[in-house]
C-alpha cells in the first residue's frame, strides 16, 4: 500500500517537473535556479513528498513542501508539534537537502 501511494505521488509531480524543466533558462543567478538545479530541487521536492506520504505519523496532505537550491521549506498544517518536527526530520534525512526550513503551523483545537 506504501510503495502503490509512493509510486502514485512520482507519477503525479513528475509529468508536470519534466514539462516545465525543458521550458526553463540555463543559467543561475541569485534569484532564480539553472535548468540542472531545477531539476534537482524538484526531485528533492519529490523525494521529501514521498517520504512525508509514506509516515503515517505525518498527516501530509495538508503539507505543502517547497524546494529551492537544496533548502526545503515545509508550510501547512499540523495537528501537534511531534508532527511537526517528524516532518522536519524526515525532509532533513533526503540526499540532497541542505537545510529544511520549517514554517509547518500547529493547529489550535
Amino acid at each position: 500500500m506504501i510503495k502503490l501511494k509512493t509510486a502514485l505521488t512520482i507519477a503525479l509531480f513528475a509529468l508536470p517537473i519534466v514539462g516545465t524543466s525543458v521550458l526553463t533558462g540555463c543559467a543561475s543567478t541569485t534569484h532564480h535556479e539553472s535548468t540542472g538545479q531545477y531539476v534537482d530541487s524538484s526531485a528533492i521536492t519529490l523525494k521529501v513528498k514521498a517520504a512525508l506520504l509514506a509516515n503515517d505519523d505525518v498527516k501530509s496532505l495538508a503539507i505543502t513542501v517547497n524546494t529551492y537550491k537544496g533548502g526545503v521549506q515545509l508550510s501547512g498544517y499540523v495537528d501537534n508539534a511531534y508532527q511537526k518536527h517528524k516532518a522536519g526530520e524526515i525532509a532533513s534525512r533526503i540526499d540532497g537537502v541542505t537545510v529544511v526550513q520549517n514554517a509547518l503551523v500547529i493547529k489550535q483545537n
